[in-house]
């Protein structure tokens, strides 16, 4: 007997110790391709299309799982009986015995397929419930009866039936007598077996499975003991059992081929399963990829390359089994080659559940990979997906919404390989229909699309709330997919700000040139030595730095002007300018400094849109230390405070800006402010009754004079039920929303205070004990003063979130919402984890047009971390999000103002800026000449609007002419008294040079 230890490395192999010689198969080309890859082409996005017309949608199940009546109507005991029996500990005393009572209630398996709306129904057949001691012989009627009822059944409701002769379930009789498929004696037993089910049932059947995922069989059953028989430590055995179940689907298929296929036309195949691979790192070396094909040599093509290819076992096992592995004669890999109709693939967890990653190697869930690695290596085969899906905690009863999203991703990674890879799969089984055993896993996971409780009499299934299962599994067999909408081109109106965001901007006080501010007095060169020498003694008088002065101010205008934007916002640093808090000292060279900033943009044409307070999440939160000592935003001084900063601000700047923020978020500052939720909703208080004051100051006292404008800019992520099916998941959303947004705009623009939806909520909780929260209390004065304080709604736009309802206990902000965030796998992310969803930004516009009314909206923050030096994804994700916010204003109607992307520059990782900062060097990213190019175009023309623009361009141009013309004397005129004017000094000057002369 021969040590496990050299099957394992093997067999799982993810053999990664060494290369050895491997026949050539143009699989390897998978790995080759991903390093050139881009997640953002179109091939690689989320697929809106539809699957071909004969697509065939299933579901399935296995007859041990479900079945249950593990003893009754003469069926005999299997090795899982056996095996759950005597293994109590193992199992945690539960077996399969009732299961989810399939064979009683097949009616009830069979509404369900008709509530999903599938075409089949992939099942496979309880050999000993049809022969008790396992050879053939008279078959117990009552099973022969059973399976016939059901296939009747479900031809009478045009489900096709795909049968499967064995998933697992050996008759305990043929291991207790045979040894199981370690004996060859299987071989033609399981052909009698196979020969009677063709003959039986092959009339009403036209896909057959013949062995279901032989390599579990082989590896859990006689290798690792966690599956039935439960041998263990025989590499041998392992080998032996492969080869056996090789010949025993071949036999099976000779047999089909020549009795039976002529007369019923059905096709017969062997369900392989396995994982995916990839090279930790995305490191696609020669070597990696190498370790990868022999991975999946070892699993899959231990039963693929003899049955699709030569009828020989791979060159890879073959070399590292050290003469283990048994060989098969030429006449018997003629016999073997060729024996499937079609490529039967099992893709579900029980394979990666095995698969342990070595040599930096990691296991992928990509289906896509998996089924382009079969087309290549194995000619194109047809293939119908006979398992896919995945487990989800025992505790999930019909509420498995992660399970939404990784069936998801796979259906759209199949629709992916079929129109963009041209692989030909041409069926997809869920699995599985019902909650049943998951053999090692017993009951403590669940696969079902239904529900059973299995501690139940009745068994009652009740649907899941998946999106690709049940109702929308409906939906796409219905509708084939979803399309895609066309690619949108128009133009924002001309009043349409395009700007970028920038944070607080730093001031750097320290001129470029010394020229105003030195007062001494230098000669240069008297030694010869080329320097400047000081002449003591010698002051003169100096002038304050002019703007032009501060190199700072030039470089930073440099980047904006590159943009070509016409706004620019950037944050005022309130503890610079006012280091007490109050104004007792004012820092005047700041407030030059940023006074700088401003008016040299204004010779630019760009406007500033400037914020009071940009807070930061380190340095006090970016208040002045006086103001953050005494409590922060907790203390109602320090809204008091900021009325006095800002009255000083809108006096020394407000003639030079149009737009004002007071303050930057405030529904996420106030999370600062965590101990508890009093401390976050009286922050929260302070904070909206800070930037009121400032608005009524600047109403009162300003506005008239300057004619600006003032709000606050709000965070405003979007969010989706994660289950659109479940009202919880639907009413949390509205939650989010109430807690994150109408928290601050419900008192601004419409009632003077808090959303009535949070009052109820809290109260609910106070009531239930859930919660100590309640909401600061407006006084009607301060109604007066908040209500319609803000003269536009600002919006910081970043990502899109998918919303649990999760009731949580605790006297937290976090703890009232009752939500869980979650994101889509499907959806496109950033380094960071954002997930880039373009039309979130559009539906959050609407969310505020459907609440707020046609009020003036302003996206001033939106951008996604980027550090690739490509800067593709950030191209990717201005270009989709712009597009979307056009969308908004044009067809959804959404009185949108302007758009700031963010932002500048990058001081520090993480990276949103479209400039990056190297050793003081500031260098433009790929995104840079993109969005310059959007702003120039102002939105995304079509080629008649370019041309009309042309066309208007030219009759500017004819209208100048025209001017000209018409004014030609008078322009002759004024061209002629220049000149006399010229001459006249140049007489002057010539006469002034010649009197100095004598002297």
């Amino acid at each position: 007997m021969y040590s496990l230890g050299l099957v394992s490395h093997l067999a799982f192999a993810l053999l990664c110790v060494g290369l050895v010689a491997c026949e050539p198969g143009d699989g390897r080309s998978v790995w080759r391709k991903m390093s050139s890859l881009n997640s953002l082409n179109e091939t690689q996005l989320f697929l809106y299309d539809t699957f071909p017309q004969d697509f065939l949608w299933g579901a399935g199940t296995a007859a041990f799982q479900t079945e249950g009546a593990w003893d009754q109507d003469g069926k005999g005991p299997s090795i899982w009986d056996h095996f759950t029996h005597s293994q109590h500990i193992r199992f945690g005393n539960v077996t399969a015995d009732s299961s989810s009572d399939s064979y009683t209630l097949w009616h009830n398996d069979l509404a369900a397929l008709q509530h999903l709306g599938v075409q089949t129904y992939g099942f496979s057949i309880s050999w000993p419930r049809l022969f008790p001691n396992g050879t053939v012989g008279a078959a117990n009627k009552k099973g022969l009866e059973f399976y016939n009822r059901l296939i009747d059944s479900l031809k009478k409701v045009h489900i096709e039936p795909i049968v499967t002769l064995y998933h697992w379930d050996l008759p305990l009789a043929l291991q207790l007598k045979n040894g199981g498929w370690k004996s060859e004696s299987l071989v033609e037993i399981f052909n009698d077996y196979a020969a009677f089910c063709f003959q039986t049932f092959g009339d009403r059947v036209k896909y057959w499975v013949t062995i279901h995922n032989p390599y579990l069989i082989a590896w859990h059953g006689y290798g690792t003991g966690m599956h039935a028989p439960g041998e263990t430590g025989n590499s041998e055995a392992v080998f032996a059992v492969v080869h056996n179940l090789i010949k025993a689907h071949a036999n099976a298929w000779h047999t089909y081929d020549k009795h039976f296929r002529k007369l019923q036309g059905g096709f017969v195949s062997i369900a392989l399963g396995s994982h995916w691979i990839v090279p930790g790192k995305g490191n696609m070396n020669p070597v990696n990829v190498e370790r990868c094909q022999q991975s999946m040599e070892a699993v899959l093509g231990w039963f693929a390359a003899p049955i699709y290819g030569n009828g020989d076992y791979p060159a890879v096992l073959k070399n590292k089994s050290h003469g283990l592995i048994p060989f098969f004669t030429e006449d018997e890999k003629k016999h073997i080659s060729g024996t499937a109709d079609f490529f039967a693939f099992s893709f579900g967890p029980n394979n990666f559940r095995s698969a342990l990653a070595k040599s930096g190697q990691q296991a992928s869930l990509n289906m896509r990979q998996a089924l382009n690695w079969i087309k290549l290596e194995y000619n194109k085969p047809r293939i119908l997906i006979v398992e896919t899906g995945w487990f989800t905690d025992h505790k999930v009863t019909t509420e498995d919404t992660t399970a939404i999203y990784l069936m998801k991703k796979f259906i759209n990674q199949v629709l992916q390989a079929i129109k963009h890879d041209g692989v030909d799969v041409f069926g997809y089984t869920a699995w599985s229909l019902v909650d049943g055993f998951e053999w090692q896993y017993a009951y403590n996971s669940r696969r079902g699309l239904f529900y059973v409780d299995k501690n139940s009499k009745e068994k009652q299934e009740f649907p899941k709330h998946r999106l690709f299962s049940t109702n929308r599994l409906s939906n796409i067999v219905a509708f084939r997919g979803e399309r895609s909408t066309n690619p949108f081109g128009d133009n924002f109106p001309v009043t349409f700000s395009g700007g970028v965001s920038d944070s607080t901007l730093q001031v750097h006080l320290t001129p470029s040139s010394p020229q105003f501010t030195d007062p001494n007095l230098y000669l240069w060169n008297i030694t010869g030595d080329g320097g400047l020498h000081k002449i003591s003694d010698v002051k003169l008088k100096t002038r304050s730095a002019q703007c032009t002065a501060f190199s700072a101010i030039r470089n930073h205008l440099h980047l904006v002007r590159k943009l070509k934007v016409d706004h620019y916002r950037f944050g005022l640093n309130w503890s610079l300018i006012l280091p007490n808090g109050d104004l007792s000292a004012i820092n005047t060279e700041a407030l030059t400094y940023y006074r700088c900033v401003i008016t040299e943009l204004r010779k630019h044409n760009i406007k500033s849109l400037v914020t009071l307070y940009h807070p930061t999440h380190h340095h006090h939160l970016g208040l002045p230390v006086s103001l953050h000592s005494a409590g922060g935003w907790l203390n109602r001084s320090t809204a008091h405070a900021f009325r006095d900063y800002a009255d000083l601000c809108f006096k020394e700047l407000g003639e030079w800006v149009g737009l004002w923020i007071t303050v930057n978020e405030p529904n996420r500052l106030s999370h600062a402010y965590n101990a508890s939720s009093s401390d976050t909703y009286t922050a929260g208080h302070n904070l909206m009754m800070a930037h009121a004051m400032a608005w009524q100051l600047y109403d009162k006292h300003y506005r008239v004079q300057q004619h600006g404008l003032v709000s606050l800019s709000l965070h405003a992520d979007w969010a989706e039920p994660a289950n659109p099916y479940l009202p919880s998941h639907a009413a949390a959303v509205q939650r989010f929303l109430q807690f994150e947004l109408a928290w601050f705009l419900e008192p601004i623009f419409r009632t003077g205070d808090y959303p009535t939806a949070m009052h109820h909520y809290l109260r609910e909780k106070n009531i239930e004990g859930l919660s100590q929260s309640t909401l600061p209390h407006f006084t009607d004065k301060e109604k007066k003063i908040i209500r319609g304080a803000a003269d536009f709604v600002a919006l910081n736009h970043f990502t899109t979130h998918l919303v649990i309802h999760q009731r949580q206990n605790g006297s937290r902000y976090e703890h009232d919402r009752d939500v869980n965030l979650m994101s889509d796998i499907t959806w496109p992310s950033s380094p960071l984890g954002f997930s880039v969803v373009p039309w979130g930004i559009r539906r959050v516009l609407n969310w505020v047009k459907a609440n707020y009314g046609n009020v003036a909206l302003y996206i001033t923050a939106n951008g996604v971390d980027d550090r690739s030096y490509t800067d593709e994804l950030r191209t990717f994700y201005i270009r989709h999000y712009i597009e979307e916010v056009l969308k908004a204003h044009q067809q959804d109607h959404v009185n949108i103002k302007g758009y700031y992307i963010w932002k500048l520059q990058d001081t520090h990782v993480p990276q949103f800026g479209l400039f990056s900062s190297h050793y003081y060097k500031s260098r433009s990213k790929a995104s840079v000449q993109f969005y310059s190019q959007l702003v120039t175009s102002n939105g995304f023309p079509s080629e008649k609007q370019v041309r009309s623009c042309e066309d208007k361009d030219k009759q500017k141009n004819c209208l100048l002419c025209a001017m000209i013309l018409e004014r030609k004397p008078l322009l002759f005129f004024g061209v002629c008294l220049l000149i006399i004017v010229a001459l006249c000094i140049s007489v002057l000057l010539i006469y002034q040079r010649k009197r100095r002369k004598p002297y």
